[in-house]
């Protein structure tokens, strides 16, 4: 995998967007990988998972994330990584994830296209193991830019919570230990200050992370899992957790526990 001090160094270095953005054509591979079973344990008790021989549908992402910062810190890159908003993410379980396993990873960049704020693309990451696809991850990002508002119409009132989780302020940090993205709005208030938030925020796979842990054992053995990022939780937070069981899936989100305003909303098919 690639060594992820330098591409943090050409992420806060790296400046403008491209006259005429277009996406890379390339991927980015590595092949290979196995499972580094103390790093998946603190993984999995920073997010709340049993530690089993299958790997939590959240995992490989952190595992391929250094590919993912690879791509998007090349010169070929339309956008700066710092600035880039994560609103949207999909993960595909589409066979076993075994600890045993040997994967092969690649990441690629597609589907640029307007936004009524900007710019959208998407970052899809896969795993192979043996030739077979049996992880796909699609993140999608947005850049800010000019453009018309987005619409903006009534919350609906939250769910009731099937729990509350109170988030303690240390999720950043140890999040960021375990999976690499040590973006300072999640650890550092002073910096996350300078970006416009009052304090540091959770990271969005975290909390998608955590509500996949919510419903272990009770998920199909393949399926999609959809998220799509709302307000940031800002830490300390105490927030609700609301699932409904929708036929061998899921309905579910995560809502400030006080307000009523949405953190997170997603579905499992």
């Amino acid at each position: 995998m690639p060594r992820l001090g330098p591409l943090y160094r050409a992420a806060a270095l790296r400046r403008g967007v491209a006259a005429d953005p277009a996406l890379p054509s390339r991927e980015v591979t590595v092949d290979g990988v196995t499972v580094d079973r103390a790093h998946l344990a603190g993984y999995s008790r920073v997010c709340g998972f049993r530690l089993r021989d299958e790997l939590p549908a959240t995992y490989p992402h952190v595992v391929a994330f250094p590919l993912a910062m690879a791509l998007m810190t090349g010169r070929d890159f339309p956008f700066p990584l710092l600035g880039l908003i994560h609103v949207a993410n999909r993960i595909e379980v589409l066979g076993p994830l075994q600890s045993s396993a040997s994967f092969a990873f690649g990441v690629r960049a597609e589907a640029l296209r307007p936004h009524p704020r900007g710019t959208q693309l998407d970052v899809v990451t896969t795993a192979t193991v043996d030739g077979a696809l049996v992880w796909r991850d699609t993140s999608t990002y947005l850049r800010r830019g000019p453009g018309a508002p987005a619409e903006k119409g009534a919350l609906p009132d939250p769910p009731a919570p099937n729990a509350v989780w109170r988030v303690p302020r240390r999720v950043g940090t140890d999040y960021a230990r375990v999976s690499g993205d040590r973006n300072p709005i999640h650890t550092s208030r002073v910096l996350a200050k300078v970006f416009g938030f009052p304090r540091t925020i959770a990271h969005g796979m975290w909390t998608k992370a955590r509500c996949l842990a919510a419903l272990e054992g009770r998920l199909p053995d393949t399926y999609s899992v959809d998220v799509a990022f709302k307000l940031p939780v800002l830490l300390p937070a105490t927030v609700g957790f609301s699932a409904v069981a929708q036929g061998s899936g899921w309905d579910f989100g995560v809502h400030d526990e006080r307000s009523g305003r949405p953190h997170l909303t997603g579905l499992v098919r």
